[in-house]
């Protein structure tokens, strides 16, 4: 997420009540999740376990709950909360704005898109054209929309992260102020939920066409051409490169990538990252080679124990 004009480290700073290590006008741009920061971003970091991923990142800028050495070139935030300080500064620079009508006046909507009844367009939308969209479809602020989509009935654009730090009190949720991108030429169907961006954009990519009821969690892009079947979950932060098929009720975990034309069966665990243009079945997900080996050698554990009591 970029602010709307560049601030200093020490507005910053001042933003959230913390120490800092750098000169005053240091330049900050935005702010960021680890895994797309850039040079002018704040990223944050609340254990050591990261301390080195988070200060040897792109970000030049880091939140963190400790005074370490600072890298050349680079600021530090010291905050004993930053988890709650990121959230400060997201609410900051991306306030929820509530809306008392079902499309919001700054919402643009481009020629021969059609609207049915009830459905909910929020601040700073933007819908291109030709596109259908159905009864009762939630299309949260920010959220941006190509040419010839259509979305079926009951579908949620831009719901916020499932990301929470537990506290002895609860769990406390990491605030969402990113973005959902339809690409041109998008299908989604039914009772779908596409969660937004942390802080970056949650991808649907130009062609790509999502069946009925998939959840698709916050940040992960869905590359060109992919066909998503039924009760498909996938998690946040993944990447699903162009021409991937996933059958129904696939789970797939958080931070991994599908390569280009995989296939996934029906029921697949997905619990690291699948090479392209292979196919996968089985829970946790293997090639179907692999798996069928598996599966062989399994059914002769009963015929290598009987050998063993004979013996």
């Amino acid at each position: 997420m970029k602010f709307p004009k560049p601030h200093t480290l020490k507005e910053i700073a001042n933003l959230i009540d913390t120490d800092y290590v750098g000169s005053d006008d240091f330049p900050v741009l935005g702010m960021n999740e680890i895994h797309v920061v850039e040079p002018g971003d704040i990223v944050f970091v609340d254990h050591p376990k990261y301390y080195d991923k988070a200060l040897q990142s792109a970000a030049t800028i880091v939140l963190i709950n400790k005074e370490v050495e600072c890298p050349e070139g680079k600021a530090l935030l010291i905050s004993d909360d930053p988890f709650r300080d990121f959230n400060k500064l997201t609410l900051h620079f991306k306030p929820f704005k509530s809306s008392n009508v079902s499309i919001a006046e700054d919402a643009k909507i481009g020629e021969g898109t059609i609207l049915q009844p009830n459905c909910f367009v929020g601040n700073n939308v933007y819908i291109g054209k030709n596109c259908v969209i159905h009864s009762n479809v939630s299309i949260y602020d920010d959220t941006v929309i190509g040419d010839n989509v259509n979305i079926h009935a009951n579908t949620v654009l831009g719901g916020s992260a499932f990301y929470y730090k537990k506290r002895p009190e609860g769990f406390d949720p990491l605030i969402s102020g990113g973005r959902v991108v339809i690409e041109n030429n998008v299908d989604i169907g039914a009772g779908c939920t596409i969660d937004k961006g942390v802080t970056g954009d949650t991808t649907i990519k130009e062609g790509t066409k999502i069946d009925n009821q998939v959840q698709i969690g916050h940040d992960t892009v869905i590359g060109k051409k992919c066909l998503i079947a039924s009760h498909v979950g996938i998690a946040g932060c993944t990447v699903v490169e162009d021409e991937v098929t996933i059958w129904g009720q696939v789970g797939i975990t958080s931070g991994v990538t599908i390569g280009t034309k995989a296939v996934i069966s029906a029921k697949a665990g997905v619990s690291k990252s699948l090479e392209g243009h292979k196919n996968y079945f089985g829970i946790p997900a293997d090639d179907f080679r692999s798996k069928y080996k598996e599966i062989a050698s399994i059914k002769k554990i009963p015929e290598i124990l009987q050998k063993l009591k004979d013996l």
